[in-house]
């Protein structure tokens, strides 16, 4: 954001400044002289972003969101995944369940985002798998298992589990048994691979997205003659803050009145 940016191209010079202040003694007196007039030019860039940073808030700028892929108009398959809510606005999420970024955004965001728009059917959230092999080998497995859940009407339930157990994903088993499914149809649809190729369907949407890591996030208007499909609107990236997605889905939903 452009006021952070300000701050750290601040801070950076005056950590150049304090170092060559430091460094000033060892010289001799024309290097000393020429690196006290360095100084002099460092203070003077650091008050002139100071002023600048002083300027854009006594304007009452609002800091840009980080900026992501353009999704929109792109035309997204949501296909048979899970959601909540029902608004025509769709909230969806690229997650890897082994990602901390993505258990830090359902543990410290998701919530406001559920109660303020999700509960009350302002949005639909609908949650796409990406998991990332390279970096969390389970990833897939995790994801597979969800879906199987869900078989039994507990995919939320899985799916909340796999966030709260990313150290202890394995055995598979223990996950079922915790709530009360019916293991050996859990292990069947597991160890057979039955949503693995749903999973890759989701890693699909994700690339078109433009999505290079978790989680990511695509505000989009859900098709009225096909709930299956959405239009692509804004990108989010990464475990942002709440207000990020709240201008972003409130720009989405005003978009439609």
């Amino acid at each position: 954001m452009k006021f952070q940016q300000h701050m750290m191209m601040a801070a950076v010079f005056a950590c150049i400044a304090l170092g060559l202040s430091g460094a000033s003694w060892a010289q001799g007196d024309e290097e000393q002289a020429i690196t006290v007039e360095s100084l002099k030019q460092g203070q003077d860039d650091i008050r002139k972003e100071l002023a600048e940073i002083k300027k854009l808030l006594e304007q009452g700028v609002r800091a840009a969101a980080p900026s992501g892929p353009n999704v929109e108009g792109k035309i997204f398959n949501l296909g048979d995944n899970p959601y909540k809510g029902d608004g025509k606005v769709a909230l969806i999420e690229f997650t890897d369940y082994q990602c901390p970024f993505c258990k830090r955004h359902k543990e410290n965001t998701q919530p406001q985002i559920e109660t303020e728009y999700v509960e009350t059917d302002k949005i639909r959230f609908i949650s796409l798998d990406m998991p990332l092999p390279n970096l969390h080998k389970l990833a897939m497995k995790a994801a597979e298992a969800a879906h199987c859940a869900g078989d039994q009407g507990q995919y939320w339930q899985m799916r909340d589990r796999m966030f709260d157990n990313q150290r202890n994903l394995e055995p598979w088993n223990s996950h079922a048994e915790a709530l009360g499914l019916d293991v050996g149809q859990y292990e069947d649809c597991l160890n057979s691979g039955t949503y693995a190729e749903a999973v890759k369907a989701d890693l699909a949407e994700a690339s078109k997205a433009g999505a290079t890591g978790t989680p990511s996030f695509v505000v989009a208007v859900i098709d009225d003659k096909d709930p299956t499909k959405a239009t692509g609107v804004t990108f989010i990236r990464g475990a942002q803050q709440f207000s990020a997605f709240k201008t972003a889905l409130d720009d989405a939903i005003a978009s439609l009145n």
